[in-house]
């Protein structure tokens, strides 16, 4: 049964992750960036894979200073992190990766800065404060779909593997008693 167990969680673990959209940047030469799309004042993470150099740099004007990228492991790639500005505008930025004599570059989509909470503006008798007039509005796209087809594809194939590893257990038992 324990080889049971993982090659279950080995399927599922992959469906996850083919259907789970990816974090990272469109690849520009070996170049990723997670998040993707990161907010002004966010974190990035930066990979480069191709590089035959031990050490890197990653320059852009999105960026709050130059990146340095080191090798991590066997492989050779290269990482590094840095931070987004927060007084960027929203757009598109060039990240150039400058790696030995070899100069790459990708855009990376920087999107919207976080809007400010929102306060109450005045008190609403059903209670919650300001926060109710927020979650009765019919502009929230969550409260009026569902989940998309991934989403109801995953949690099919979810529930059939729970369900079959469960018929697998009690027919295991149910020899064992005989």
């Amino acid at each position: 049964m324990g080889s049971m167990k993982v090659t279950l969680c080995a399927g599922a673990a992959a469906l996850f992750a083919v259907l789970t959209p990816a974090a990272y940047a469109a690849d520009g030469g070996g170049i990723s960036v997670n998040p993707a799309s990161p907010d002004p004042g966010a974190e990035v993470a930066l990979r480069v894979t191709g590089c035959a150099e031990r050490t890197a740099s990653a320059v852009s004007a999105a960026f709050v200073s130059e990146v340095k990228l080191s090798v991590t492991g066997a492989d050779g790639t290269l990482v590094g992190e840095s931070r987004i500005r927060s007084s960027l505008a929203v757009g598109a930025y060039e990240v150039m990766v400058i790696c030995g004599e070899d100069k790459r570059t990708v855009s990376l989509p920087v999107g919207r800065p976080p809007s400010a909470p929102a306060s109450p503006v005045a008190p609403v008798k059903a209670g919650g404060g300001g926060a109710a007039a927020h979650l009765t509005t019919a502009d929230d796209d969550t409260r009026t779909t569902g989940p998309g087809a991934a989403q109801t594809v995953t949690g099919l194939v979810l529930a059939g593997v729970a369900a079959t590893a469960v018929a697998l257990r009690r027919a295991r038992r149910s020899r064992r008693t005989d």
